[in-house]
């Protein structure tokens, strides 16, 4: 089986040959002791997790330092942990690259799965400025500070091989930091995609230079072939697996375990396929992978299995990084110890101070020669922004593994034992000062940049929804303080049990005091746009888990509300912009009428793209009138939400005029539409009938089972084998339908 460094190394060093022996020799461990230790970190992390919420302290780095703790006491008091401690040395001898395999595909599908796919599209071009030439800046300015500055005696493969291996930021600690610290999600986005695709890229240059470290002589051509197949190769199969598995999933209705399934099984078959069978980067394939479900397999799982299926993923992902950092501060722990030469030498520790220092000096090269160009690509980069960029550059799991791996092929003619103990202590070094240095004091650097407070704009909502909290607890006072088994309840001493209450009682504010006449900030407008948007869209979610829309109807709207939340600060409510195109019929369905056409086609595609039509201005003037009767009811009828309001209206004047244009000239179009979502939201109504009769204990299971697979039936040919629309005579139909002939009413109305 190939591995991250390949096939390059067929030496071993002797004397770990003999150690191995005698610790197989005299070592009673059992291999079921490697799941005590897996069970003691998930209990102690999950307890570090509750005692430190809340605190500015970082739950990964907590993990780090409990697993330098274990592995001290496991490798500094002679092997007295027992069990917990064969359970350490099992996972600590485990192969780097199984330790990969085994988390990595999780982690890494887990964090592109999540983000946004329209912030990826608007950030891809930092991200790759920062992965590509950024890796490549990185590795050769640290390659060259450790030549240079460094005394021992390292050749410039070696040493750029060092640079390779520390030059690229970690997604496994990034992207765990950035969740925890609640940054903005436009910044998430950007250091969470360019750490992946960093990791990635390194990867590949660290196993660029380890060939080269091992004898292996290298041209530029056969470099630059080297980096184009592995970086491609990667996006191909990411690429390939994302299209299967998601054709796939359209054919699995309702059925949460099967998605769970096709994504897991997906993820890690796709790195295997990557990493061991075509000798590519697995880290990219399973990027690409995760960031294909995103973008194009975020609706194909509906309602509660969406929800199932992220908390899954979820819940892998902290169990992965639990194991992860704590088994890294294992690791750092046995290669400070098992190196005592080295480690208790202070001149060793002076150097590892100094790497780190260039580390962040590399990191500010990389940031500050890529900056002009990072400022005009997708959402711009300010200065603030740029400094925490550079600050979130941290080091781990990946990393450490490289370097266990560079350990473990050490020994040998190219490669001393010396040399390759040197790089896991550097290498650890780095992982623990990155996390604990840079990943404690991220979020006061954000406190001190002013990145972290809330706009007037927000703070306002927010004292508006504290006050609204008054209001909808004295209503549920009302329904609940008095009944005829208990009687009345007292209202002070609810207050006293609910401080958010006690605070805001009798200090309330009029909820729309800020939103006066004379008040219509951009700020404020802008800050409402983006709310009602966001309205909007979760609307359409509520449609496409109702049966309202399609799946790829779901799409187009969601994506209409992407690109207009990125005009907020410039423009008015622009989300119908996206959509009009979809809307008008293009000029070459005037050629439809040629002979040469199969009439069985021009009918599909007219009545395809006629029910899209009516799908999308439907479904459109719904969601604006949902979010535009929510706006009125939080804010009432002041300045600013009539403002949003009015612009609203303005949005839906086509999407009006489109459906009467289409009822006027053919009505059949929108009643089958309405037939096909009355039938299906009648299905989920029984579906909810039938879980309610079991909820209050009037169906058994079986009996349930045998009506849930009744209704799951019917809804699951109402999907495949919809009401079909009947056209008549096409030709007809085309001479006599304005929405073909005349396209004079479709003006626009933007503001």
């Amino acid at each position: 089986m190939a591995s991250i460094i390949g096939a390059a190394s067929p030496y071993r060093s002797p004397e770990k040959a003999i150690s191995s022996s005698l610790f197989s020799d005299e070592s009673d461990s059992n291999p079921v002791d490697a799941v005590i230790f897996a069970g003691t970190s998930l209990v102690l992390g999950t307890a570090c997790r509750q005692l430190f919420n809340g605190t500015r302290v970082p739950y990964t780095v907590v993990l780090l330092v409990i697993g330098i703790v274990l592995g001290s006491l496991e490798y500094g008091t002679k092997h007295n942990l027992g069990k917990i401690g064969n359970g350490i040395r099992i996972w600590y001898d485990i192969n780097p690259d199984l330790l990969l395999a085994v988390f990595l595909p999780a982690l890494l599908f887990e964090s592109s799965f999540s983000m946004d796919v329209h912030q990826i599209k608007r950030c891809m071009g930092q991200m790759v400025l920062l992965a590509g030439p950024g890796v490549l800046i990185s590795t050769f300015c640290l390659g060259a500070l450790i030549k240079l500055t460094f005394p021992y005696n390292w050749d410039w493969k070696t040493s750029l091989l060092l640079g390779g291996l520390l030059g690229a930021t970690d997604p496994v600690a990034v992207v765990a930091l950035l969740k925890e610290l609640g940054a903005s999600k436009k910044m998430t986005t950007l250091i969470d995609g360019e750490s992946l695709m960093n990791d990635g890229v390194s990867v590949v240059v660290f196993q660029l230079f380890f060939k080269m470290v091992m004898g292996q002589n290298s041209d530029w051509g056969s470099i630059i072939k080297f980096l184009v197949q592995n970086s491609l190769g990667a996006v191909g199969i990411g690429l390939a697996f994302g299209i299967a598995s998601v054709i796939w999933l359209k054919f699995v209705f309702n059925d949460t375990v099967v998605q769970i399934t096709v994504t897991l099984s997906v993820s890690y078959f796709a790195y295997y396929t990557a990493q061991e069978w075509a000798g590519v980067s697995g880290i990219l394939t399973v990027m690409v992978l995760g960031m294909f479900f995103a973008a194009f397999a975020r609706t194909a799982v509906k309602g509660e299995s969406h929800q199932s299926l992220h908390h899954f993923w979820e819940m892998a992902a902290y169990i992965a990084n639990t194991l992860v950092f704590i088994l890294s501060g294992v690791i750092i722990a046995e290669g400070v110890l098992s190196g005592r030469r080295i480690s208790y030498q202070g001149i060793s520790w002076g150097f590892l101070f100094l790497l780190y220092l260039y580390v962040q000096l590399s990191r500010c090269v990389v940031v500050g020669v890529l900056y002009p160009l990072l400022c005009r690509f997708g959402y711009g980069l300010n200065w603030k922004e740029s400094i925490i960029l550079t600050w979130s550059g941290l080091r781990g799991a990946v990393s450490l593994s490289l370097a266990l791996s560079v350990k473990q092929s050490s020994g040998n003619l190219y490669l001393s034992s010396e040399t390759g103990t040197r790089f896991l202590f550097f290498t650890g070094g780095i992982v623990f000062l990155t996390l604990v240095v840079n990943g404690s004091t991220t979020q006061l650097l954000l406190h001190f940049l002013r990145m972290d407070t809330l706009t007037a704009s927000k703070k306002r909502i927010l004292e508006y929804t504290k006050c609204e909290m008054v209001n909808t607890a004295l209503k549920a006072f009302e329904n609940l303080g008095d009944d005829e088994e208990l009687g009345s309840a007292n209202w002070p001493t609810v207050t006293r049990h609910v401080t958010s209450l006690k605070d805001l009682e009798g200090g309330q504010a009029n909820p729309h005091k800020g939103y006066e006449a004379g008040n219509l900030d951009p700020t404020n407008i802008m800050d409402m746009r983006i709310r009602f948007l966001n309205g909007v869209q979760a609307a359409y979610w509520e449609m496409l888990d109702d049966g309202r829309i399609t799946r790829s109807t779901a799409n187009v709207l969601m994506q209409s509300v992407d690109e207009a939340l990125d005009l907020v600060s410039t423009n008015s409510l622009c989300d119908w912009r996206g959509l009009e195109p979809r809307v008008h019929f293009p000029n070459y369905y005037k050629f439809l009428q040629s002979r040469i056409i199969p009439r069985k086609l021009v009918t599909h595609l007219i009545v395809e793209r006629l029910e899209s039509a009516c799908y999308i201005s439907s479904a459109f003037l719904r969601a604006h009138r949902i979010a535009r009767q929510q706006l009125h009811d939080f804010l009432g009828n002041s300045d600013v939400a009539s403002t949003v309001i009015s612009e609203s209206e303005v949005e839906g004047v086509e999407a009006k005029q489109f459906l009467e244009d289409v009822r006027d000239s053919f009505p059949q179009v929108l009643s089958v539409l309405k037939t096909r979502q009355v039938t299906h939201y009648v299905l989920n109504h029984l579906n909810g009938y039938i879980k309610n009769l079991e909820k209050v204990g009037l169906l058994e299971g079986k009996e349930v089972s045998h009506l849930h697979d009744v209704v799951q039936s019917d809804l699951k040919k109402l999907v495949r084998n919809p009401p079909l629309l009947k056209l008549p005579n096409i030709e007809d139909f085309m001479a006599s339908n304005p929405l073909l002939k005349d396209r004079s009413s479709f003006r626009s109305y933007h503001v």
